[in-house]
């Protein structure tokens, strides 16, 4: 008798799966619960939205890789912030000194922002922001610049991520409480539903939890348990379901388990489905349908033999698109080495391109569904992330389980065994614990230089030097106030920045009304 075998996620695998491992015939895609995809013919009509994520030193600098990108077939933007910008400080900030424009563009006001976005037609091109803490705010430097475009608010389309619970469970960008942070979320809600009719007003991430170390159920579970919170903070504040729900979009990971991968993405789909009409009785079709971003694993990419990572890369983007993606980044070759440079950004991209126009994949919709092996894991992950939501249900919901650290302890624990599996050698990496000898081809590293900060500080300070004080004042002073009471945020900061008024000297005010979070330590 063999040992038995596991897969990353700790799930025991058969050498061979049969008719009697599979529960069942699923309905078609485009019908509930869309367990095979939320489009009839999937890709046949359009394929998935090829979005690289880029964002570097200036907005001039970031610009001008934009538009690299969109005359070699990209089909919509995906905007890094730098660390300054995620959370509130402007470029000039002691806080901000060696992290300006290193992981993002550095954008302090609507001037940085009129610069990034100079000649992107904002009427054609789709674009994705990561940013949560400061998301309303980028949000509405975004929609001004459109303004002046003469863009109608209808035309304007994309995404902001918004989600403020996965940044205090696995990334650390936060600024204020849980509690001021969601109302900022579901302000924002509400804006876009009165102004931005066709904007994505979030992106819920199980993205950066998978990058800590969450398993593929461990992912879904928590992203969707975080979905569940949004959802309840939105009926709190007087929204209706179907006003807002159609509009919610979800951002996953794709690592090396190929057909796990393919599975947690079909399990998430059925999942949201159900809980969106039998827990929260949405009608609207489009509420219960789970749209998805998919990035290719950066903790994936190994900085050995780097070359090596545009093979998984491709294995991981193939999964995304075989598991219904809607939108998909493909990471460069020698991300785990720095910024991505211009050559390993255009072949990240060819690889999308290829997928998409050469493998003939796209052609049909849900190719691996009824596959013994795939529908038994959609089965199995879609099980285990049941049993971890209903835990989180019991310790009060995902707010209280990120309160109290349980969430992030969850997630260091299996990131933990996985490392185990990694340094005893059972879980094989190729170039870092097996074959690792010939240490390949030497590439060369991207660097920001640290000029970036001091002519954006300057910027800055011109900014400041031609601005009207007292405007200024009466900005700050509003925008305190209306955190204070119980209006809607983004009206007052939308005033401010148009103005001119930083993100910073916004961010400022906030903090003096909601003050600073904290973590606690899991016990």
């Amino acid at each position: 008798m063999t040992d038995e075998i596991k897969n990353d996620s700790g799930l025991p695998l058969k050498p061979v799966y049969a008719v009697e491992d599979r529960h069942g015939e699923e309905p078609p895609p485009g019908t509930f619960p869309f367990t095979r995809g939320i489009h009839r013919n999937m890709y046949r009509g359009r394929l998935w939205t090829m979005r690289q994520y880029a964002g570097f030193g200036t907005a001039a600098e970031s610009n001008r890789r934009y538009r690299f990108l969109l005359d070699r077939g990209q089909t919509g933007l995906s905007i890094a912030f730098d660390l300054p910008t995620q959370i509130g400080y402007d470029s000039d900030h002691p806080m901000a000194n060696g992290e300006v424009g290193k992981v993002g563009v550095a954008i302090d006001s609507l001037e940085d922002m009129e610069i990034l976005l100079d000649g992107i037609p904002l009427d054609r091109v789709s674009t994705s922001m990561t940013i949560n803490a400061t998301a309303a705010m980028l949000l509405l430097l975004y929609e001004l610049v459109a303004e002046k475009q003469g863009v109608a608010p209808e035309k304007i389309t994309g995404t902001v991520q918004n989600d403020i619970l996965k940044e205090y469970a696995a990334r650390g960008t936060y600024i204020f409480p849980p509690k001021p942070s969601m109302r900022l979320v579901t302000d924002l809600f509400a804006y876009c539903r009165e102004n931005l009719p066709n904007w994505n007003t979030i992106s819920i991430s199980g993205y950066h939890m998978r990058e800590a170390g969450a398993t593929a159920a461990e992912e879904i579970a928590l992203t969707l348990s975080h979905a569940v919170a949004y959802v309840e903070a939105a009926l709190a504040a007087g929204l209706a379901i179907d006003d807002f729900a159609p509009r919610v979009s979800f951002f996953f990971a794709c690592h090396m388990d190929f057909f796990e991968e393919v599975a947690k993405f079909r399990a998430a789909r059925r999942m949201w489905a159900r809980i969106m009409r039998d827990r929260f009785h949405a009608r609207d079709e489009r509420s219960l349908a789970l749209r998805f971003h998919t990035q290719t694993g950066g903790v994936t990419l190994t900085a050995q033999q780097p070359l090596n990572n545009v093979v998984r890369t491709t294995l991981e983007a193939m999964s995304a698109v075989l598991g219904g993606t809607q939108s998909l980044h493909t990471n460069a070759y020698d991300e785990a080495l720095g910024l991505p440079s211009q050559s390993a950004a255009e072949l990240a991209l060819r690889t999308q391109q290829m997928i998409g126009f050469e493998s003939a994949v796209p052609l049909v919709a849900d190719p691996l569904g009824g596959s013994y092996y795939v529908e038994n894991l959609t089965d199995r992950v879609e099980a285990e992330a049941l049993g971890i939501m209903a835990e989180v249900d019991e310790l009060g919901g995902a707010v209280e389980c990120i309160e109290s650290g349980w969430t992030q302890k969850r997630i260091g624990e299996s990131a933990y065994r996985f490392q185990l599996r990694v340094e005893s050698g059972e879980r094989v990496v190729v170039g870092v614990n097996r074959y690792a000898a010939d240490q390949g081809d030497r590439v060369e590293i991207m660097k920001v230089s640290p000029q970036h900060q001091a002519e954006q500080s300057a910027a800055l300070a011109r900014l400041r030097a031609r601005r009207p004080r007292d405007v200024v004042d009466r900005h700050l002073t509003a925008i305190g106030e209306a955190a204070r009471g119980s209006v809607n945020l983004l009206p007052v900061l939308k005033a401010a920045l148009a103005d001119y008024v930083t993100i910073g000297e916004c961010c400022d005010v906030l903090r003096q009304a909601f003050g600073e979070y904290r973590p606690t330590e899991a016990a």
